[in-house]
């Protein structure tokens, strides 16, 4: 998916709609009823007040803090840096979906990860030396499927998941912020928010410059929640973050997995609460994999409208057969009715492990390859 500019000309009015503040329901609207934030922008007072803005909110329209404005605007002149907002359709499409959508996403790194089939893994900020085996082991096994990695760079879980990604090569991992994406909170995981912003993507709803605020983790984990098809706890205590997101994402639709625990470690006690509470238990990434196979599917087709580029659907009863996007089309054809390895697929297309991998993993999501022991063919 091509990357959103970061430098259009809409960006200075969609600053000016994001550092107004408040509620982003009025704003939302705003873009929705006006089609761009130049269009909004220009509305004028009547027009704000009309979708709900209130009156600090129309102050802060009428009258922009330059400083403000200009910090941000010199944030997104860097490489690398960019601004998908409400009314873009590059925004994620899975993140529209959950209360109270962000209106616009500041992003340190590839913006298109963001459209990537994902699986966000939380815990418990002090884990026990079981719990960072299991999020090491988990994250291994989803990242080697070809699914993205979504936590929130805190310390403990969130970290091991993240450092597990980059240390393999090949692996996506997105990083969502409870403060701007500039800033690394904790503040020791500066270096790994550089590498998250290298490899991955780095993602927060506020401005660059914006320090740590209580209020803003809570909100941060519906982000991690909506960018991702299931959410998997691996240890939380009755009372933790990660509780907050494995709720958030069963709000919005999502599938939510927890790793059981023995019954005298109070970090495993969130995980058996969720799983009474109707949370899937898991032992291994199959589980999850099979739990988010709905879901991926409904993403793969939003994907596939956004890029114009449709794959062979599976759908019985169609009236007609959209043709493959050329590398799919590489890969079917490299597929036989005999279980084919990766190695020998990676010879027959020319095509990356990395990609490959994600490739196959929609396509069997998709019901159209069927995956074991490592080797691939086609449904039959």
């Amino acid at each position: 998916m091509p990357p959103p500019s970061p430098h259009s000309d809409h960006a200075p009015a969609l600053l000016a709609l994001v550092l107004a503040g408040g509620r982003t329901a009025p704003r939302r609207q705003l873009l929705q009823r006006h089609g761009d934030p130049i269009a909004a922008l220009a509305a004028g007072p009547l027009a704000w007040r009309e979708a709900g803005c209130s009156d600090a909110q129309v102050a802060h329209l009428c009258r922009p803090d330059p400083m403000a404005l200009a910090g941000a605007m010199a944030w997104l002149e860097a490489e690398g840096h960019w601004l998908v907002g409400w009314h873009d359709g590059d925004y994620p499409a899975l993140l529209r979906r959950v209360a109270s959508p962000p209106l616009a996403l500041f992003v340190d790194g590839d913006p298109a990860l963001l459209w990537h089939p994902a699986v966000a893994v939380v815990g418990s900020r002090t884990p026990t030396a079981g719990g960072r085996d299991n999020a090491r082991a988990f994250t291994q096994a989803l990242a080697a499927s070809g699914l993205a990695i979504t936590s929130g760079m805190a310390a403990g879980v969130d970290a091991v998941a993240h450092e597990t990604v980059l240390d393999h090569p090949g692996g996506i991992t997105v990083a969502v912020l409870g403060t701007g994406p500039d800033i690394a909170y904790p503040p020791r995981h500066h270096t790994l928010r550089e590498r998250i912003a290298g490899h991955g993507a780095v993602v927060s709803e506020h401005p660059p410059g914006t320090g740590p605020r209580p209020p803003h983790f809570p909100a941060r984990n519906r982000l991690i929640a909506g960018l991702s098809l299931g959410t998997l706890v691996i240890e939380a205590a009755l009372r933790s973050g990660a509780l907050i997101t494995a709720r958030l994402a069963a709000e919005a639709g999502r599938e939510v997995f927890a790793v059981p625990g023995s019954i005298h470690n109070p970090m495993a006690r969130g995980c058996h609460r969720l799983i009474r509470d109707g949370a899937t238990l898991v032992q291994e990434a199959g589980d999850i994999l099979n739990g988010i196979a709905m879901l991926s599917t409904e993403l793969a087709s939003a994907l596939r409208e956004r890029l114009s580029a449709p794959i062979e659907g599976s759908t019985v009863g169609a009236a007609s057969t959209p043709p493959l996007a050329p590398d799919y089309k590489r890969l079917w054809q490299a597929l036989g009715h005999d279980p084919t390895p990766m190695d020998s697929l990676i010879e027959r297309t020319g095509l990356t492990a990395a990609a490959l991998s994600s490739m196959l993993l929609t396509m069997e999501l998709e019901g159209r390859v069927v995956a074991e022991h490592g080797r691939y063919t086609r449904h039959p």
